[in-house]
């Protein structure tokens, strides 16, 4: 029983350097950065509530506090706002404002643990206020930035590491990355079993429909009807790499190719139906969470002089 311990111990609490926290917060800093570029030129349109289109902010704020009134929500700010004078017009850009500048500082690690809460928080806000126009990815780029708020910051290459504010200790990167590690494995086995479960992904069905649904239409028709006889097999290999990506990624002989695949098959997303941040945003977590031992980026020496990614792999592989 104590030798079980003492594994899952090792296991939970091994040390880790602070590259993988690295890729969390450049990547999720430039990727919520596109997000606001992005909706620049549509960002009155989406969350003012002048908005005449047929879904409003209020419209869905209203749902949201059916839903539960602790959801934060754009509609608190603007009300925090009226009550300096302030319009909703200035209300809503200065939130888009402080949004972009809190994703650069996150980028460049400039005063990250307070950046990346505002950075959480803002998104969330926006998010959830326009929760009707969403869709995925918005919801895992929440979860990461979820991780990055409560993250051990700063990361030793960041402009607070280099402003004297020492990293934290290897154990506490091994703990947190251990968490993330968990839930990615939940996500793509949920979501790889709830695949299986229909004949669509089978048959290649479900492919079909999300390659010729408007938006994401980007492959020709005709291109699709004289490869129709891969999609089942790549349907196939979704289900399969999704629902068992739990196992594999965590053994040494298939993880590369766990991994690969994964990453190749976000990138074919974002190529092909054009869901770019979709697929940036669920890279940065495989890369974050499993990445570094595959290209090698944990070999680095943390201050400490010990190579902890090594040893952190020696760990996974003695426990599984």
């Amino acid at each position: 029983m104590s030798s079980l311990t003492n594994r899952l111990r090792e296991f939970l609490f091994a040390p880790q350097s602070s590259v993988w926290l690295t890729i969390l917060r450049t990547g999720l800093g430039l990727q919520v950065f596109c997000y606001g570029i992005s909706l620049r030129a549509d960002w009155i349109e989406l969350l003012g509530r002048e908005n005449q289109g047929l879904i409003r902010r209020d419209l869905t704020e209203a749902m949201l506090s059916a839903e539960s009134p602790f959801i934060p929500r754009v509609g608190w700010v603007v009300d925090a706002g009226a009550h300096f004078g302030l319009s909703e017009r200035a209300v809503l850009w200065s939130v888009w404002l402080i949004l972009m500048v809190a994703a650069l500082l996150v980028v460049v690690g400039l005063f990250c643990r307070i950046s990346s809460v505002v950075l959480w928080l803002l998104y969330l806000c926006t998010a959830k206020s326009a929760e009707l126009l969403s869709y995925g990815v918005d919801n895992f780029t929440i979860i990461g930035l979820f991780y990055l708020a409560i993250a051990p910051l700063p990361d030793s290459p960041s402009l607070d590491a280099r402003r004297g504010i020492r990293p934290r200790s290897a154990v506490l990167h091994g703990l947190h990355r251990r968490v993330l590690q968990f839930h990615v494995c939940i996500i793509y086995f949920f979501g790889g079993i709830s695949k299986c479960a229909g004949h669509g992904w089978w048959n290649g069905v479900s492919l079909w429909r999300a390659l010729t649904r408007a938006p994401f239409d980007l492959v020709p028709p005709e291109v699709l009807i004289r490869m129709a006889f891969v999609l089942p097999l790549f349907g196939i290999l979704v289900c399969v790499m999704e629902a068992t990506y739990p196992i594999f990624i965590w053994l040494r002989k298939t993880r590369f190719v766990w991994f690969v695949g994964v990453v190749g098959m976000h990138v074919a997303i974002g190529l092909m139906m054009g869901m770019y941040l979709f697929a940036s945003v669920m890279i940065i977590l495989n890369v974050a969470a499993f990445g570094t031992e595959v290209m090698g980026l944990g070999e680095r020496r943390t201050d400490t002089g010990a190579d902890l990614e090594s040893n952190s792999s020696r760990t996974i592989d003695r426990n599984i």
